[in-house]
């Protein structure tokens, strides 16, 4: 003890506590820089351990493809959506696109001609609109076949069957897209802030949306865009941001200023 007291007031005495301190002050900001450094790391660990080393992505919407963990559909993973059919076709387009056969069980009011116009390949599409208490066989028996499959479950399946239909995804590599909340979904997309155009003053028809998808996963923060979900051209693009720029005073009012 005596030895520690000895050295602090050598120190005091010749300035080097000044300097100690100093250069505690200048660590700081370092400090925090490599704090920040190894979260981001952290996070970037935690993102790497969910995308499992051997799974590969199956391409989905570029609007959609930003917000997802890995930029797309992982092959032998669960998603779920909010109940929005539009979003849905949002996620099915790429597959579709790509060549993939598709699923859709227990969604009587999927709309294939809605599909068709934005681009799914009725050809490779199968419905099966009312399973009804055979919805979970029917689910892991298309995921046996096809790599996309969407499923509204009618209830709530035990532990461990939905143990078992997620041993199956990852043994065919078939993706699941649930209507509803999931256990174990990679990730969870929802929707807020919609806003219709289209109308006009009494006339007209809904002809475009605007909405901000959130995509909310386990690991990381919520990712959120405002799309167009779909424009007035039926396409789903990006959402311009609102311009910032003041618009100009009128002539007559500078001068009267």
């Amino acid at each position: 003890m005596s030895l520690a007291i000895d050295t602090i007031e050598h120190m005091f005495e010749h300035g080097e506590m000044a300097q100690a301190s100093a250069t505690l002050q200048a660590a700081e900001p370092a400090a925090a820089g490599q704090r920040a450094s190894v979260e981001e790391l952290q996070q970037r660990i935690r993102s790497m351990q969910a995308t499992r080393l051997d799974s590969r992505l199956l391409p989905t919407h570029p609007v959609l493809a930003s917000l997802l963990p890995g930029g797309g559909l992982m092959q032998g993973a669960m998603y779920s959506i909010e109940q929005s059919a539009t979003l849905l076709m949002a996620l099915l387009v790429g597959p579709s696109r790509a060549g993939s056969w598709c699923g859709v069980v227990g969604v009587p009011e999927f709309g294939v001609e809605a599909a068709a116009s934005f681009g799914i390949d009725l050809e490779r599409l199968v419905l099966v609109p009312r399973p009804g208490d055979q919805w979970l066989a029917v689910t892991a028996a298309i995921a046996d076949v096809m790599p996309v499959v969407v499923a509204r479950p009618p209830k709530r399946a035990s532990d461990g069957n939905l143990a078992r239909l997620a041993a199956r995804l990852r043994q065919r590599g078939s993706t699941l897209i649930v209507l509803g909340s999931w256990p174990q979904s990679e990730a969870m997309l929802s929707l807020s802030d919609s806003r219709w155009s289209g109308i006009g003053e009494g006339h007209g028809h809904l002809s475009a949306r605007q909405v901000t998808v959130t995509v909310s996963t386990s690991f990381g923060r919520p990712k959120s865009a405002r799309l167009w979900l779909p424009d007035p051209e039926l396409q789903f693009v990006t959402a311009e941001p609102p311009s910032l720029e003041v618009p100009a005073a009128p002539t007559e009012y500078l001068r009267a200023v």
